[in-house]
């Protein structure tokens, strides 16, 4: 398995609960210095995501929470329009999100969504929904897209 930008978010995650705060720190930076993407340890980042091209470029705020199995593809930001939890986006489980896309504020995208490149998310995405565009609007709906073999 090679080394991504979320491997070291899992290590300085690690450190920060053995309260490490320098070396988390450290790796913080190391992450920044090798992948360009700001992952900070208060995000919460569910097992089995995963980043396209090792998390180059990706931009993540604080206290953000990704479910499980999602996949995250370079130059993506994820984060709020201002400070604290309540502006932070909450993504739910086997979320797809393409290169570029830009998803901002208090929502939740919804479990198996997909977001399109270059997309900019600032409303809620319900379940199954493939979103696309700036702003970002429903497009599809993914049982739809399996059904036909896509």
């Amino acid at each position: 398995m090679s080394a991504n930008a979320f491997s070291f978010h899992r290590i300085t995650r690690r450190l920060t609960s053995w309260r490490m705060r320098r070396l988390a720190r450290a790796f913080d930076a190391l992450t920044y210095f090798f992948f360009a993407a700001a992952v900070p340890s208060s995000a919460q980042i569910g097992e089995g995501t995963r980043c396209g091209h090792r998390g180059t470029g990706i931009v993540i705020g604080h206290n953000v929470k990704i479910g499980k199995n999602c996949l995250i593809r370079q130059q993506v930001v994820i984060g709020g329009k201002g400070r604290g939890i309540e502006g932070q986006p909450t993504l739910g489980d086997n979320v797809e999100i393409g290169a570029g896309a830009k998803v901002l504020g208090p929502i939740r995208l919804g479990d198996n969504s997909v977001v399109g490149a270059n997309a900019v998310v600032v409303k809620d995405v319900p379940d199954g929904a493939i979103v696309g565009g700036i702003p970002a609007r429903i497009i599809g709906w993914a049982q739809d897209y399996e059904q036909t073999g896509g």
